[in-house]
């Protein structure tokens, strides 16, 4: 079992930035991939970026390419998320997710999930 933490998140102006970090306690954190999804009101969760166990492979939605990256500290067994160059259409809440194995962009593929943050970007 990997229970999944979350920090950070709030209330930002466009163009600003925040970072996103993801505690996981439990066993082999390192074996883990890791990912971040967000989802807004009525709509389905979307995939945004996604860690391998080493963190040399990494994935990104289009929409957050060059905007965000993703890292993690397997020593804190935490993955972060620096989001950059925030827009209103970045407002979501945003969970962060587990799974053993490789590097997945469908919600369906993750095991564990955090209990979500709120991101809002004013205008």
């Amino acid at each position: 079992q990997v229970l999944l933490v979350q920090s950070g998140g709030g209330l930002v102006q466009a163009g600003g930035s925040l970072r996103l970090s993801c505690a996981a306690s439990g066993r082999s954190f390192s074996t883990y991939a890791m990912g971040w999804f967000r989802q807004a009101p009525g709509k389905e969760r979307e995939f945004v970026a996604a860690v391998r166990w080493g963190g040399t492979i990494t994935n990104f939605a289009e929409s957050v390419k060059g905007r965000f990256t993703i890292s993690r500290d397997n020593a804190k067994n935490t993955v972060y998320l620096q989001m950059n160059s925030l827009t209103p259409e970045d407002t979501r809440v945003y969970y962060c997710a587990a799974r053993y194995g490789p590097v997945a962009t469908t919600k369906s593929a993750y095991d564990f999930w955090g209990q979500g943050t709120q991101v809002t970007v004013s205008s």
